[in-house]
């Protein structure tokens, strides 16, 4: 599995905000990640806590635990 990391600025009418997601890198279909955070107040906090659920996630894979997506 080749999980990424993706952190995206919001411009959205709640105000500003950074979003960030960790979903298999070859997934057509960005709106099923394996993870996700919003309501971010910076990019390096967005990206800060993404790399430490994928930390986790790679952690529980390398294991044999199957992942489940967000939406599943």
């Amino acid at each position: 599995m080749n999980l990424r990391v993706r952190v995206v600025r919001c411009g959205c009418t709640g105000g500003r905000h950074w979003f960030a997601d960790i979903d298999d890198a070859d997934d057509p279909q960005p709106d099923d990640p394996f993870w996700y955070v919003d309501g971010c107040l910076s990019q390096s906090q967005a990206l800060e806590t993404a790399c430490e659920q994928l930390l986790a996630l790679s952690g529980r894979a390398h294991q044999g635990d199957e992942l489940a997506r967000v939406l599943d």
